[in-house]
């Protein structure tokens, strides 16, 4: 029934004007939470400050008191209250979760009685009748709706479905549970919010494993032998009674209500309660169902998210701000933190929220607190590990679940996902962080392999040219000067500094570039012997580097007059285990290095304690600059065969798909096709010579042996035969083509002209494989020359990626293929000549064919000029 708001206003305002009161207002707790039904004299400004005052915990816990005694209460606020009172009185509507407050000065035991009479015409104009007798009907009164609940809105059906039970029989407090594997999980609660979350394991409460095992309400009394086994959060002192009602579905137990009071529940109300639990049942199933199938089509989403967005990153950085996103959305928490190994596993790269932003940190794996997690191949709970443990990551994190990322069976790293809520994380939730750990992985060594590789290859590449400033330099003055400078240039460093030890063994030799090296130099000058103690004198005793975030956090320290450091790295100038000297880097910002520039100065390091050491190794020194140089150049070469090989496996991924798909389609055509053929020539053989229907015979001949030739093609293509291998000149194949094809060039109007290597090596091929690829290339480039034009075919030895072999190459002067179709030529059924019947198999057969012996196939072509197919074979 809707409430009569216009009756309810005009006894609050009688009821006002007859006591004398500032204001009343009828509020009603739903969904956890104070609204306001109807008010009197109750402005915007005060309607605010009230609904504020009624979120508060210790309000709401007051005034639910009110509702399960159903016993008037007041309560004196204070002077700087603003709800312009000096009391507030309660008055609870009997059956319902309701209460007229008042605010007042003082109301005379007079004034009450007034209140309490219009209590019963407040719940006439509210809708609720006073509670029947009868217990059927008070359940079939009070049994929600569940039903036309928002289907994802499973919170509010609860909090309504416990409402119901609480407006049914009177009580302290209670909570709503539903079963989650072998647990009841509490969703809703009234009076008790210390049940909020709560997390009940059914085997671990002898009172819930029997309800579970006999399908029946449970009920204790205190004094009972099993009150101490009952969940006692959220009772209170004077409880007696307590009651645990099951949620059934046929034998299955869905879910349970707990409810508890200061008297014993009656053989009427135990009626009472099964009977609304059996109402509600199969409307919260049907909600349950529907919530899940939410969260498992968020789940999906949340994939497909990973698929379309963080998978598509360019950088560790770019990946990790996408994926903390995507966390972040799906489990309300910024409480995530991404650690990674580095690429020699000495220290991690962490990123995590600080102040909103994300950071990336490196920190050394010792004493991390996902140290000993790491070697773990499953997931870890915050709630299994020790109270001693340092984890949580953030303060006040209640829960959180800590995953390993592995790839190849080695741990790169962990993604840990925190919340501020206790058992914020289902079975759900941790299966999805893990689906979502397990693909980032092998992402994320991806990424990392390459931008170490990409920036190795930089950091070489500016320390030859620093090395090729100070090399051959004697005076240790001018080499730490000019090697200081050009770190600063070429880095740009706010400071660089590089000290070297002199004869007695200290450190007076110094050079500085940066911005900041006049202030720095200057505070030196005081300085006799700068670097005792400090993290520069730290390295420089014990010959091992630093690596420090924030300068402010580490005891080693020392600042300098006039200049404040952020983050530093030290590294220490060795020639065996004797210190030569020092590097040292140091910006005012904090997290402003990273591991490479670690690497970058360890790597100078090590070229300049041979400039130091003699001058005689300047020969020694020379070989290590050829050594980085090749090293630059096989790390390219490296990153683009990796690349090479990656679009070659996709490739054969398309090819092996489209494959099963060709065996398939080409076996149930064959049959019909041969039918079709064979009936028709028998029908053909019988018809007179003159007959009208031959020429319409003749056709279905032709096309269907046509279109058997097609189903051949696409058997070639899903199920090449067996390879009979041997070793042989591709020489002896080209020449073999030609005879087949000569005859066809010349007629097209086609020049060729012939390249090929007299001594060619020989490969281990099969003949009549490689004579149908150099076909399929003769007739595609007939085709791309359709006015004539020049052929040329070529043979060669060539050396790939340090494999020796043979290449031949077919080129032509015809059409060419656009940019955009090169990169989809070898894809089966694409095809370019769809109006000259192409069936888009040929290059797809051929690369088939090349990639089983082991070899690959290139494109070279511009639109309006020709294209070259060169095929490469490894050497026998």
């Amino acid at each position: 029934m809707m409430a009569d708001t216009t009756t309810i206003d005009d006894l609050l305002k009688e009821a006002s004007q007859l006591t004398g009161a500032s204001w009343a207002a009828l509020v009603e707790r739903e969904a956890g939470k104070w609204r306001v039904v109807a008010h009197y004299k109750l402005g915007k400004k005060l309607r605010a400050a009230l609904v504020k005052f009624l979120g508060s915990p210790e309000v709401d816990s007051w005034l639910s008191g009110a509702l399960s005694g159903g016993q008037s209460r007041s309560v004196s606020l204070s002077a700087s209250n603003q709800l312009e009172a000096g009391r507030l009185y309660a008055f609870p509507l009997r059956g319902s979760s309701q209460a007229a407050l008042v605010g007042a000065g003082q109301l005379d035991n007079a004034a009450q009685r007034v209140w309490r009479l219009a209590i019963p015409g407040m719940n006439a104009a509210s809708g609720m009748p006073e509670p029947s007798p009868a217990a059927s009907v008070a359940a079939s009164l009070l049994t929600p709706d569940l039903d036309s609940e928002s289907p994802y809105d499973l919170p509010r059906a609860l909090e309504r479905a416990l409402t119901a039970f609480i407006r049914l029989v009177p009580v302290q407090g209670g909570w709503f549970a539903i079963r989650r594997g072998d647990s009841l999980e509490v969703r809703a609660q009234w009076n008790a919010p210390a049940c909020a979350d709560l997390v009940l394991a059914i085997d671990s409460h002898t009172l819930l494993r029997r309800m579970n095992r006999n399908l029946t309400p449970m009920t204790v009394s205190r004094g009972d032998p099993l009150w101490s086994q009952i969940p006692h959060k959220g009772l209170k002192s004077n409880t007696r009674a307590w009651i645990s009602v099951p949620l059934l579905i046929g034998q299955r137990l869905i879910g349970a209500v707990g409810l508890w009071r200061a008297s014993a529940f009656t053989g009427e109300e135990w009626n009472r309660l099964v009977d609304l639990a059996t109402q509600i049942a199969p409307a919260l199933e049907t909600l349950i169902t529907f919530a899940e199938m939410a969260g498992h089509l968020r789940r999906l989403a949340m994939l497909n998210d990973f698929a379309l967005t963080v998978s598509t990153g360019r950088s560790l950085d770019q990946i990790a701000r996408r994926m903390f996103a995507l966390l972040s959305r799906a489990f309300n928490t910024e409480l995530i933190v991404l650690d990674l190994f580095s690429f020699d596993d000495n220290v991690l790269q962490e990123y995590r929220i600080n102040d909103g932003d994300l950071v990336a940190l490196l920190r050394s794996i010792e004493g991390h607190p996902i140290e000993s997690l790491l070697a773990s191949d499953v997931k870890i709970r915050l709630s299994d590990l020790p109270p001693t443990h340092t984890l949580p990551f953030y303060n006040g994190a209640q829960s959180g679940v800590y995953v390993p990322l592995r790839f190849h069976g080695q741990s790169i790293g962990m993604l840990s996902v925190e919340n501020r809520r206790a058992n914020a994380f289902n079975s759900y939730d941790e299966s999805l962080i893990v689906l979502i750990a397990s693909h980032l992985a092998s992402l994320a060594d991806y990424t990392r392999v390459r931008e170490e590789a990409e920036g190795r290859a930089r950091n070489l590449g500016v320390i030859h040219e620093v090395v090729q400033q100070v090399v051959g330099l004697t005076d240790p003055h001018e080499v730490a000067e000019r090697t200081a400078d050009l770190l600063a240039r070429y880095f740009s460093y706010e400071l660089a500094a590089v000290f070297i030890a002199d004869e007695t063994g200290k450190l007076t030799i110094g050079g500085f570039g940066g911005a900041s090296r006049k202030v720095v130099k200057r505070a030196m000058k005081s300085v006799e012997y700068p670097l005792i103690g400090g993290i520069t004198g730290h390295v420089f005793e014990t010959g091992r580097g630093v690596f420090v975030n924030d300068v402010l956090r580490d005891e080693r320290y020392i600042p300098i007059k006039g200049w404040q450091a952020g983050s530093e790295i030290c590294v220490p100038i060795r020639d065996g285990s004797t210190v030569l000297g020092i590097i040292d880097v140091e910006s005012s910002s904090r997290n402003a290095f990273t591991h490479n520039d670690y690497l970058a100065l360890e790597s100078l390091a090590g070229i300049l304690a041979t400039v130091i050491t003699s001058a005689d190794q300047y020969r020694r020194l020379q070989d290590t600059i050829y050594q980085l140089r090749e090293t630059e150049m096989e790390l390219n070469a490296r990153m683009e065969a990796q690349r090479l090989a990656e679009n070659r496996l996709v490739q054969a991924a398309k090819l092996a798909a489209v494959g099963e798909m060709a065996a398939g389609i080409a076996h149930e055509l064959n049959n019909p096709l041969t039918s079709v053929t064979g009936f028709a020539e028998l029908v053909m053989e019988d018809l007179p010579a003159d007959s009208a229907s031959r020429a319409d015979l003749d056709l279905v001949i032709r096309e269907a042996r046509r279109a058997r030739d097609v189903v051949r093609r696409l058997l070639d293509f899903a199920r090449q035969s067996e390879s009979a291998r041997a070793n042989a000149s591709l020489n002896k194949v080209v020449e073999d083509v030609l005879t087949l094809t000569r005859h066809l060039i010349h007629a097209n109007g086609v020049e060729l002209s012939l390249k090929m290597q007299d001594d060619l090596p020989w490969v281990s091929m099969d003949e009549n494989q490689m004579k149908q690829v150099l076909l399929n290339l003769v007739h595609n480039a007939l085709q791309a020359m359709p006015e004539g034009g020049r052929m040329e075919i070529a043979t060669a030895e060539r050396q790939k990626i340090g494999r020796e072999g043979v290449i031949v190459s077919v080129s032509d002067t015809g059409v060419g293929i656009p940019p955009e179709d090169q990169t989809r030529i070898f894809e089966p059924f694409f095809t370019t000549k769809a109006d000259h019947g192409g069936t888009g198999l040929g290059l797809s057969v051929t690369y088939g064919i090349v990639s089983d012996h082991n070899g690959e196939i290139e494109l070279v072509s511009q639109p309006g000029l020709g294209s070259t197919f060169t095929v490469w074979l490894p050497k026998a």
